[in-house]
């Protein structure tokens, strides 16, 4: 399915980066721009529940809510002077929530870029990842700093582990990687057997994305003591992919942040643009 309406999160502290790197991949594929302005509210001091609400606590707030006042109006006027059809919107939700409001708003969209702004924030980053894969349904776009975005890219690698998270992503990115000139599906130590891989690792979502017109190589890697996502970040530079697709969070998050994982790791250092669907 083609992807018809990109949304976009930004923070008080954001720059335009953001929201201009999701304008110009608007204009690439004629889709509409959602922004959605988000300042979280700074709990009380003496926790999120506390019965005595401080003449400082209320000002702390209405000075955010001024500042969301101001970066809604400065995100207006940037868009009006956009190319792109846009609309825009703004929250300012509780902490132990603001995944779920953010969430609410990414179902209604096909896609959720996260630029490098949102990537180097941290609170309000985490918040929007969360928002996007678990209350949503939806996928979302990781862009690095420096990275060159693109929603048509020539050569993309999709990290394959026959997961429903992965099998997820593959069918988000179906019109990506049916107009790509080369699809790599890339399998780290295969298990070859039909409760993982089957008994030829990657023949079966090969199979299936030739049916789309999909041009689909099958590369299958050892790990060789290194870590899953090390591994995909360097083939993804040796084979010149300009876009990763991957399944997010086959483990829980707290197993992720506990122990760690492909997702945790490719969230906090993508290398290239990655897709990522759960």
């Amino acid at each position: 399915m083609p992807f018809k309406t990109l949304l976009t999160v930004t923070g008080p502290d954001h720059g335009d980066g953001d929201v201009r790197l999701a304008a110009v991949l608007c204009e690439e594929i004629n889709a509409h721009l959602s922004v959605l302005v988000v300042v979280v509210a700074a709990p009380p001091s003496g926790g999120e529940y506390a019965a005595v609400v401080s003449p400082a606590w209320l000002a702390e707030r209405e000075a955010e809510m001024e500042m969301l006042e101001r970066r809604s109006s400065a995100v207006s006027k940037m868009l009006l002077e956009s190319l792109v059809s846009a609309d825009l919107s703004s929250e300012y939700p509780e902490q132990s929530w603001a995944d779920e409001v953010i969430g609410r708003h990414v179902r209604y969209a096909d896609l959720t870029v996260v630029g490098p702004e949102m990537l180097a924030s941290h609170m309000l980053k985490e918040k929007v990842i969360a928002g996007g894969l678990f209350s949503s349904g939806r996928p979302i776009l990781l862009v690095p700093k420096a990275a060159r975005a693109t929603l048509k890219p020539k050569r993309v690698l999709v990290a394959w582990d026959a997961s429903l998270e992965a099998s997820r992503a593959v069918r988000e990115s179906l019109d990506i990687l049916s107009g790509a000139d080369e699809v790599r599906i890339v399998i780290i130590d295969p298990i070859e057997d039909e409760r993982h891989h089957g008994a030829e690792p990657g023949a079966d979502v090969a199979t299936y994305l030739s049916r789309h017109g999909v041009k689909v190589a099958v590369d299958r890697l050892p790990s060789s003591n290194h870590s899953i996502a090390d591994v995909l970040r360097r083939h993804a530079i040796d084979t010149g992919a300009e876009l990763m697709v991957m399944g997010a969070y086959g483990h829980s998050r707290l197993r992720e942040r506990i122990f760690g994982g492909v997702t945790k790791s490719m969230i906090e250092d993508p290398g290239l643009p990655v897709l990522m669907a759960r």
